[in-house]
């Protein structure tokens, strides 16, 4: 028995969902407009990973939201 590829995927798949969704629940507790909240949780949704590093980079600033 091998380890193929998606022995390594598996789990970056698995961190990205999770990233993902504690960006799009921290959108949702923005005080952001609603058109820049639908704006960043559809560009997560589209593209996860790059969506989630973008909006990581650009996105508003929660006062009290950490980084990590």
């Amino acid at each position: 028995m091998t380890m193929g590829l998606d022995f390594f995927l598996g789990p970056i798949g698995l961190m990205a969902l999770i990233f993902d969704v504690w960006a799009i629940l921290s959108i949702g507790e923005s005080r952001a407009p609603r058109g820049l909240k639908a704006f960043w949780i559809t560009i997560i949704l589209i593209f996860p990973i790059i969506g989630f590093l973008a909006w990581l980079i650009l996105g508003p600033r929660a006062a009290d939201r950490p980084i990590f």
